[in-house]
């Protein structure tokens, strides 16, 4: 009888995993089951991108029932896992929670986003995580300009142009980066403002951004948003936001009417849970072979796993998406050389660099000792992230994003309505507005 091997999460790890098993899938030696909330993988490098409309939402996911073929997608929730008895609950879209069975375990659910108990915060600030938190940050502030221009309170316009962004790792720079090309552009059509008139904030706790790159690459970032008229703050920390005002730990005050927390994240809870050996983090704790440490039939890699790095002894590998997907595909081979009862092999990468992009055709590269700055720190940014674009057909897509936009301006249209899209039907049939 064949295996199941039930993937908790449809992120890097699981979608690459799922893919390096579809061999034994066609052979009928196990049977396959992803489980993820949402039924897509998103490539999170491009969300800066869709909320600067230089890509499309759509080029930015891939659809898990279309990329892995001959295996099992179900949307919905993993509340808990038994792995004494081998089983999981199963919380659907619709309908009743349910009892998985399965033989062998990976846990690829991933990490979740990290908030603080700040005043205000949940209530003011959006994140910058998920292809949703993108598209409605890309409405939201093209809204922001429109209620700018269109209101004779100045109180109220200085609010709408006031940008403010919590984190200055890669989430935080690129989002906030793409937000101001976005506003910049979108001010050629609105009379009466300037790019000069928007106020944008990046906050950072500690003393350097963008930590994953060389000092220098930080420093030079922090000179260009600078010089585009953007206030670094770094070594403070967001102290409030009630009524939306963001106040620092420096006693800056200020009235935002965009505020993005991009503070970073921290390992998916289902684990500790569940009661799986997690560390003091809250990581999975994992081999180099990517099994969970002292547990038979049960596996973990990404963000949400303690992966031991062999090429500095004493650490772990960093939760970014160059080891998620390398320890994915080493995964997917592992897992058929278990099934098969070969020898499994270790984890071993050492970190190549990184990229980030800062819009306005400037980024930062790191690739060994080689940096990067400016316009060929963005051409690397993009022909690194567009390499591992899963599926040929989503590298098409985003190459003609990015053509298109080399020949025509980005479009400015805010389209906001669609996160409210039955208020219009509510309010003729004289029903009050959905909460």
């Amino acid at each position: 009888m064949s295996k199941h091997i039930l993937i908790v999460g449809g992120g890097y790890v699981g979608m690459y995993t799922a893919m390096g098993l579809r061999r034994l899938v066609r052979s009928g030696e196990v049977r396959v089951t992803v489980v993820d909330p949402k039924g897509y993988m998103t490539y999170q490098p491009f969300l800066a991108e869709t909320v600067g409309g230089a890509v499309e939402p759509r080029h930015v996911v891939a659809p898990l029932g279309r990329v892995l073929k001959g295996v099992r997608v179900l949307t919905g929730h993993v509340t808990r896992v038994d792995h004494a008895a081998r089983s999981a609950e199963f919380q659907p879209v619709q309908g009743p929670a349910r009892t998985i069975a399965y033989d062998v375990l990976v846990m690829a659910a991933g990490s979740v986003i990290r908030t603080l108990p700040i005043a205000g915060l949940a209530e003011h600030a959006v994140g910058f995580k998920t292809i949703g938190e993108a598209v409605h940050l890309r409405n939201h502030v093209l809204g922001q300009l429109a209620a700018a221009v269109s209101t004779d309170d100045e109180q109220v316009r200085r609010r709408a142009l006031t940008f403010v962004v919590v984190g200055g790792g890669f989430s935080g720079v690129e989002a906030l980066a793409e937000m101001q090309g976005l506003a910049d552009e979108a001010t050629r059509y609105h009379d009466g403002i300037e790019p000069a008139d928007l106020s944008w904030t990046l906050v950072e706790a500690t003393e350097r951004i963008l930590p994953e790159l060389h000092e220098e690459l930080g420093r030079w970032t922090v000179d260009a948003l600078r010089g585009r008229g953007v206030d670094v703050r770094l070594g403070a920390r967001l102290a409030s936001a009630e009524g939306g005002v963001a106040v620092l730990s420096d006693g800056t005050a200020l009235d935002a009417g965009t505020l993005v927390w991009a503070a970073g994240g921290r390992p998916n809870p289902l684990a500790a849970a569940s009661g799986l050996p997690v560390d003091g983090l809250g990581r999975i704790r994992a081999t180099e072979y990517l099994t969970v440490a002292g547990l038979e039939d049960a596996f973990a890699a990404g963000d949400g796993a303690a992966v031991p790095d062999l090429t500095r002894p004493g650490e772990f590998t960093g939760p970014n998406a160059q080891h998620a997907v390398r320890q994915a595909k080493l995964l997917g081979r592992n897992l058929v050389a278990y099934v098969r009862g070969r020898r499994l092999k270790p984890y071993r990468h050492a970190y190549l660099g990184s990229v980030a992009g800062l819009g306005h055709h400037q980024g930062v590269a790191q690739v060994y000792r080689l940096r990067l700055t400016g316009f060929l720190g963005w051409l690397a940014h993009r022909a690194y992230h567009l390499a591992w674009v899963p599926t040929v057909n989503h590298k098409a897509r985003v190459l003609a994003d990015w053509a298109l936009s080399m020949f025509f301006r980005r479009e400015t249209v805010q389209l906001g309505a669609i996160e409210h899209a039955d208020e219009e039907f509510r309010a003729a049939a004289g029903l009050p507005r959905a909460a």
